[in-house]
């Protein structure tokens, strides 16, 4: 069993948390002026999204709770004084003045361990909100580096279609040159020229389509939208070693690891508590209590400090309070506090059948991905040698502009395959440390 000096130690590193925390995740405001790496995104948004701030304030507000539960151990203590004015009647009497003092105080002795079950409660919530928080965190991460991906297989596909322009305008080129000397058709300028157009068609949606990815993420980091921002492309994106997953063995991970699982598990037992408070009402309370009191009359002889030495008094006592009939109050609040106990079970039940179905998911999107990577990178090769033979054989004659059209458009398609592809795969890899729940803020790579 853990020693009382021990929890007490772990409670207190568990409430600096959140304070270490913002201390190591407050970076410098990003600037437009220089680009934006990755782990500088992730900084920014763990600083400023607004689910990790909530989930921060209500580990303050959990913790004073803990500090109000552990405050009911303590004794109160009052003073009073009282001042009063005596009026005299009839013409012998004589007008008198009045002071009284006390200090009284009273401590709960036992009260059914109420005040006990109270405090370990609290301290079961505030270590479930503590959860919460980090898991809020793994979120922002997992969507900021997604935001992040999508930025960057939007740029590659500008960079394809980019790339499949410059080509298309130097076939076009080498087109004209041909119908200049009479061995082409001016009918393949024309098409060429349309694919030329279709091309810049395509372009300009890229960039559009890049654009809105970068707006997106400027939205997560919360930066100013009148700004244009630059991210950097981190160097070893997809380069890592394609890791070898058994599904067995992540969902066993992911129940053991899962933060969430682990929150809502202290909420459980945190409902239990709830169970033994009301218990307790149904037990006798203890109190004890203490009192010490003075006072001065000036219609009395003696002088004040006389008088308050001479009438000093106090009293130490013990009450006992054993309830009979409570209307049923107890039994009611046991059967909600049962109830309610119930219900965080069947969501905690729920958290571990979704938890684990979101492992299957990842894991055969992740095999899916995989296999997907290897067929268009086939694809893309196969394309690339098609092409370089369709226009061998244009221009010596033996193909049509249509044919070396149609092998540059699936050429174009199996690359932009690829990109899909490679980060389909890469979003798959952090999407399965995501749901297993081993995603770590501080050493997230793409």
């Amino acid at each position: 069993m853990t020693s009382f000096p021990m929890r007490s130690i772990a409670l207190v590193t568990l409430l600096l948390a959140p304070a270490i925390v913002r201390a190591q995740i407050t970076p410098p405001r990003p600037s437009p002026d220089r680009p934006i790496t990755l782990q500088e995104a992730i900084a920014t948004a763990l600083a400023q999204n607004s689910t990790v701030l909530f989930a921060r304030n209500a580990i303050a507000i959990d913790s004073l709770n803990v500090r109000q539960a552990r405050n009911a151990f303590l004794p109160n203590l009052n003073a009073s004084a009282q001042v009063g004015q005596g009026i005299a009647s009839g013409s012998q009497g004589q007008n008198s003045q009045s002071l009284g003092a006390g200090v009284s105080g009273g401590v709960t002795l036992y009260n059914g361990r109420q005040n006990t079950n109270t405090l370990a409660q609290a301290r079961l919530n505030v270590r479930a909100t503590v959860q919460d928080f980090d898991r809020s965190r793994q979120t922002v991460v997992f969507v900021v580096a997604s935001d992040f991906l999508a930025l960057i297989t939007q740029q590659e596909q500008l960079r394809v279609q980019q790339e499949n322009l410059t080509a298309q305008e130097q076939e076009l080129a080498q087109l004209e040159q041909f119908v200049k000397a009479g061995t082409r058709p001016i009918g393949d300028q024309y098409q060429q020229q349309a694919s030329v157009a279709a091309t810049r068609l395509a372009l300009v949606n890229a960039r559009r389509a890049t654009e809105v990815a970068k707006v997106n993420l400027i939205q997560e980091l919360l930066l100013d939208p009148r700004l244009d921002y630059t991210f950097v492309t981190p160097q070893t994106l997809g380069e890592g070693a394609v890791p070898a997953f058994n599904l067995d063995s992540l969902i066993t991970v992911a129940l053991a690891q899962r933060v969430d699982l682990q929150s809502q598990a202290l909420r459980v037992q945190a409902a239990e508590r709830e169970i033994k408070i009301a218990e307790g009402s149904r037990l006798p309370l203890v109190t004890g209590s203490a009192g010490f009191s003075s006072g001065f009359n000036s219609a009395n002889d003696g002088g004040f400090a006389t008088q308050l030495n001479q009438r000093r008094g106090g009293s130490i006592g013990v009450g006992v309070s054993v309830p009979i009939f409570d209307r049923g109050a107890a039994s009611i609040a046991r059967q909600r506090a049962q109830v309610l106990l119930e219900n965080e079970q069947i969501v905690l039940r729920d958290e571990e059948q979704t938890v684990a179905l979101e492992v299957r998911r990842a894991y055969l999107d992740y095999v899916a991905a995989g296999e997907q990577l290897a067929a268009s990178t086939a694809q893309e090769q196969a394309a690339s040698l098609a092409l370089q033979a369709a226009q061998a054989r244009y221009r010596v004659g033996l193909a049509t502009l249509v044919e070396v059209t149609l092998a540059r458009a699936s050429l174009v398609q199996a690359q932009s395959s690829v990109v899909n592809a490679r980060s389909s795969l890469v979003f798959q890899q952090a999407l399965m440390s995501y749901y297993t729940g081993v995603l770590d803020p501080n050493r997230i790579t793409l």
